[in-house]
């Protein structure tokens, strides 16, 4: 399924893309598209039947209809660092022995078409193309990489953005670089993961004004997304409405030669993740 939430925000309700490309509204079966209903079975059951019974779902014109983050009330986003090989191959960074950790605050979050802010006194904000694993069953030290593609609820678009200069140069850690308000658009749909039957062979893509910046495939990822969800069990309990961010592929400004192209005000964004819906971004300043 392809689950959505449309509607201004913070007030967005549920719906469904269904087979045919109708946008249908789900707010009378469920109340949102959260943790709750990932972890509940019988309530995705209710969500199935209705979509796959003619009639039920209201259907909704999408015109003008603002399409929101696809997932509500989200928990925490872990981030994955450098996890592409030709990623840190083109940063000059060494392969990682174990995934790099970072979060982003649920807060960064917003609709794949909403504004993105560069922070005031930005220079180097970054894009970053990415494919999101959204949490479905409470993981705690799971013991392979199989388990941990069954804990995975769906999958969606996401866009790391990133102030390079903030991340790297001003001290601490990566964080001050990856919370930047509107520095995570996220889907704009949440598809569930019967329908991503593998995950490491996902195209990604992202343009910037029309220019092609990152081609790249999940198959370049260092820690699949199993595996991913498999070591940060050991470390943190995941929870239903949990996202983990799994990394970028090469392409991004950082990687390229002087003067690196990072984004400014003005700047228009594009990305997919191949069957998991496309994204576009104007930048304006803070």
């Amino acid at each position: 399924m392809k689950l959505l939430r449309v509607g201004t925000a913070g007030a967005e309700r549920p719906a469904l893309l269904d087979r045919d490309g109708t946008l249908r509204d789900l707010s009378g079966i469920v109340p949102d598209i959260d943790g709750d209903l990932l972890a509940d079975a019988s309530a995705l059951a209710r969500v199935r039947t209705a979509a796959d019974a003619p009639g039920v779902l209201p259907a909704l014109d999408p015109a003008g209809l603002r399409v929101g983050p696809p997932l509500g009330r989200i928990g925490k986003i872990v981030c994955i660092g450098l996890n592409y090989h030709d990623h840190a191959a083109e940063t000059g960074a060494a392969i990682p022995e174990e995934p790099i950790l970072f979060f982003k605050a649920p807060d960064t979050v917003v609709g794949p078409e909403d504004t993105v802010l560069v922070p005031r006194g930005s220079r180097k904000t970054d894009w970053e193309v990415e494919l999101a694993a959204v949490i479905g069953r409470t993981a705690r030290y799971l013991s392979s990489a199989e388990e941990g593609l069954a804990h995975v609820a769906g999958y969606a678009t996401a866009h790391d953005v990133s102030e390079r200069e903030f991340q790297i140069e001003r001290g601490g850690t990566w964080d001050k670089g990856k919370n930047c308000e509107t520095f995570n658009p996220l889907g704009p749909w949440l598809v569930t993961a019967d329908e991503v039957p593998d995950p490491q062979a996902l195209p990604l893509r992202l343009w910037v004004n029309g220019e092609l910046k990152q081609n790249g495939t999940t198959a370049e990822q260092i820690f699949p997304v199993g595996e991913v969800v498999r070591y940060l069990s050991h470390f943190m309990t995941l929870y239903p409405g949990d996202v983990i961010n799994t990394g970028t592929p090469a392409g991004v400004a950082m990687g390229q030669p002087e003067p690196k192209p990072y984004l400014k005000a003005g700047d228009v964004v594009e990305l997919e993740v191949e069957g998991l819906g496309r994204q576009r971004q104007e930048l304006k300043g803070a």
